[in-house]
Parts: structure tokens; C-alpha cells; sequence
């Protein structure tokens, strides 16, 4: 018997490596299926001049620079705005509030929901608040050269995109701090270090890799979000840069959306929409890139002890 049940478990433990094998090549062709259509059809409308000029002639003609500039901007703005307060709110509840505390356990129902939330009802949300609640009766200002509120901008589609991926920044922190061991703390206070500079020299530098982890997930999803910015800032189509904060821009997620659903001619735009789809891709793996260097860098001066 003992014989039969150590086949039996070899097989079980077999059959489940060669599931769990199979799935993850099912999702690895998913994304090369996904990829290479992309890039079949987009690579075929890439040019300098489609990314360096605006569009043109119902999106036919010319590029689609003003997306890619307004797609960055709004991810660095974003990113920003999200980082320290995502940071903050993981510090205060893990070093600073006792470990029951109400009001620990209310602000991480209130992370876990905000993680719930659809996209849309950011955008509404943003809509409300920002635009109509903060930026009310301070509309004077549209011609004065200052920060204009009460109508769509890039701010504000960037406060917005910071609230819908501040849960991610948050856990990804908290987790980050979780994992320092407490001897860390411990040699600090021995040292005469108050809570304040143990967090600052000993676990933030720690944790760098994890916030930057958070970071890296917060622009994953960013810049792909195509509802929040709708709401509260995207423009359908402008020939020009955004230069301040008041001014609407173009995104590239958006601009996605306008080709394929109000475009004059949609067939006329599906190179195009396929080249922006393709260029989106790219600028969300450099920014993704970027932030994975850094992280990098990073943990080898840490390694260092530098």
C-alpha cells in the first residue's frame, strides 16, 4: 500500500507541475498572439513623422506626438503626486499607529475599496471634486497666465489617475516595510536614533525597492486608463503641446478610443489606431524600464554600502 500511495502522489505532483506548466504557456502565447498582431499591423504606419507631428485630415494623416507628450506628462505628473502620498499613509500606519488602531483598520477598508472601484467613477469622482468642488468660481483666471480650475486639465486628470492607483502604492510599501526585520529598528534606538531618523537612514533606503515596485505597477496601470482622463482632461484632438497645468491634452489611451469609435472614417484610421496602440506599448515599457533601472541601481548601492 505504502508503494501504490507513493506513485499516486509522484502522478498528483506530475499532473499539477504539467498543469501549472500548461497555463503558463497558455499565457505566454496569449501575450505573443496579442504582440505580434499588434506589431504586424503597427509597424507599418511608423515613421518619423508620425511621431513627431500632430494628427491631421480625421486622423489619416500626420502623428501622434501631442498624445505621447501628453501621455508622459500625465504619468510623471501622476507619479509625483502618488509616490509621497502613497508613502506616507504606509509609513504612518506600520511605524507610527498602533497595530489594532481603528483607524488602521478604517483606512485599509478604504484602501481595499478604493482598489474596487472601476476606473469610470474615478473620472466622475474627478469630474466632482476636482473640477467643480475645488476649481469653483476661480474661473477668472483662464486668461491670466495663472493655474486656471473649474474646467478640464491635465492636474486634474493627473490628481485623479494618483487616487486610483494610490492603493497599489500603498500595499506595495507597507509589504516593503513589513519585510525589514525589526533588529534594523532595534540597533537604530540603541543608537540614540529617534523614530523619525531610523525611518529616514535605516527603513526607507530598505525599502526603496518595494516603493519603487509600487511605483512601477502605479504606471503600468496609469497609463493605460482611458475613463479617469476622458472625464477630466483628454482633449479629442489638439494641434498643440500643453504647456501648463491648466491646459487639456491629448493621451494616447484616449486617442485609441476616439479612432476606433468616432473617427469619420474607421477603416481609414486602423493603420493609425494600430501604430497608437503599438506606440503605447512601447512608451509604457520605457517608463516601466526607467523605473526598473532606477529600482536596480538602487539595491546595488545598497548591496554596496553606499
Amino acid at each position: 500500500m505504502s508503494s501504490d500511495w507513493m506513485k499516486r502522489t509522484k502522478f498528483a505532483g506530475a499532473l499539477s507541475q504539467g498543469l501549472t506548466a500548461f497555463a503558463c504557456l497558455i499565457i505566454i502565447a496569449i501575450v505573443v498572439i496579442i504582440m505580434g498582431n499588434i506589431v504586424s499591423h503597427g509597424v507599418q504606419k511608423i515613421s518619423w513623422e508620425f511621431l513627431s507631428a500632430p494628427p491631421r485630415d480625421h486622423f489619416t494623416k500626420g502623428g501622434i506626438f501631442p498624445a505621447i507628450f501628453g501621455t508622459a506628462a500625465l504619468v510623471i505628473l501622476m507619479t509625483i503626486a502618488v509616490i509621497p502620498l502613497g508613502v506616507a499613509t504606509a509609513v504612518y500606519m506600520y511605524e507610527y499607529a498602533p497595530k489594532r488602531s481603528r483607524l488602521v483598520q478604517l483606512v485599509r477598508l478604504a484602501i481595499q475599496n478604493l482598489a474596487g472601484v472601476p476606473a469610470i467613477v474615478f473620472g466622475l469622482f474627478g469630474v466632482g471634486f476636482f473640477i467643480e468642488f475645488v476649481g469653483r468660481g476661480l474661473d477668472k483666471g483662464l486668461y491670466g497666465g495663472r493655474l486656471v480650475y473649474g474646467q478640464p486639465a491635465i492636474i486634474w486628470s493627473a490628481l485623479t489617475m494618483a487616487l486610483l492607483t494610490l492603493p497599489t502604492v500603498v500595499v506595495a510599501t507597507e509589504e516593503a516595510l513589513r519585510a525589514i526585520p525589526n533588529n534594523y529598528r532595534e540597533v537604530a534606538y540603541s543608537l540614540g536614533a529617534t523614530r523619525w531618523q531610523m525611518i529616514r537612514k535605516v527603513v526607507l533606503p530598505q525599502a526603496a525597492g518595494g516603493i519603487l515596485t509600487g511605483g512601477i505597477l502605479a504606471v503600468s496601470r496609469g497609463s493605460g486608463e482611458v475613463a479617469p482622463v476622458m472625464f477630466t482632461g483628454a482633449a479629442y484632438s489638439l494641434p498643440h503641446l500643453p504647456t501648463q497645468l491648466h491646459h487639456q491634452f491629448m493621451e494616447l489611451g484616449y486617442h485609441v478610443y476616439v479612432m476606433s469609435t468616432q473617427a469619420f472614417d474607421v477603416e481609414a484610421t486602423k493603420p493609425a489606431l494600430y501604430s497608437t496602440v503599438m506606440v503605447l506599448l512601447m512608451l509604457t515599457f520605457l517608463l516601466n524600464f526607467t523605473a526598473v533601472m532606477i529600482r536596480a541601481r538602487i539595491r546595488k548601492k545598497l548591496r554596496d554600502g553606499r
